[in-house]
């Protein structure tokens, strides 16, 4: 699962995203234990949207970060894009979130000219994609100079006296939690295994510094499981 590579990870991750979407948000909830709601509070603030901007929220799900943004900032035009089409439509279903434009869109390849955006967000993607510096570029490139790119993502366990409780929590919890709830162990096996093989935040952020963001930093949250990456495109 986590080990595949190219086109088949990206078909996998696909198709388990489809699986799961209609208890996607639930999950969340009990995997984080509420927490994601302030991780996507801090993404917002990060982004330095400006009132009547406009925000693409690439690998939206079921659009928890737009949302976040329209609550956030006057007069947003908040777009949400992903390419597990059902992750989308089961975020249509939630009346507060018909305000976002959904547009299917592979975080490789966005249908959008350059220079579009204010910001661009996106959750949990980075660990799933096959290219990661592809979809920093992308970004980079959909987002108008000065802009800001930020990015929510789990990070490996850090060496420390905590670290065997969060490999409990996260190869044995999380796939009961995933039986029980969404019937789909196998797709909450592979989440905490990529987050386990996924880039140190530190490398990361050097990655963002390499393809040319400027003002780089990140803040880690949850015993350093889960980072949040902030990248300007420069002026």
């Amino acid at each position: 699962m986590a080990h595949l590579e190219g086109r088949e990870r990206a078909r996998y991750v696909q198709n388990m995203f489809a699986r799961i979407a209609g208890r996607y948000d639930l999950m969340n909830r009990l995997m984080t234990g509420g927490q994601d709601i302030r991780w996507r509070r801090y993404v917002i603030q990060q982004a330095r949207l400006p009132e009547n901007g406009r925000l693409l929220d690439i690998a939206t799900g079921t659009g928890d970060i737009a949302l976040e943004g329209l609550q956030q900032v006057p007069g947003l035009q908040a777009v949400g894009g992903d390419f597990t089409i059902e992750m989308m439509q089961a975020g249509q279903q939630i009346p507060k979130r018909q305000a976002i434009q959904w547009v299917g869109s592979d975080t490789l390849a966005l249908p959008f000219p350059d220079n579009t955006f204010d910001a661009v967000t996106s959750g949990f993607l980075m660990r799933n994609v096959i290219d990661v510096a592809g979809a920093f570029r992308e970004q980079m490139r959909v987002t108008r100079p000065g802009g800001h790119v930020v990015v929510l993502e789990s990070s490996p366990p850090k060496d420390n006296l905590l670290k065997p409780f969060i490999k409990f929590h996260l190869n044995y919890v999380i796939p009961t939690l995933g039986r029980l709830i969404s019937g789909e162990s196998d797709a909450y096996r592979y989440l905490p295994d990529s987050t386990q093989l996924f880039q140190q935040p530190e490398n990361l952020a050097d990655l963002m510094r390499r393809l040319g963001f400027i003002n780089v930093h990140y803040k880690l949250f949850m015993f350093g499981t889960v980072a949040i990456h902030v990248g300007q495109k420069g002026t």
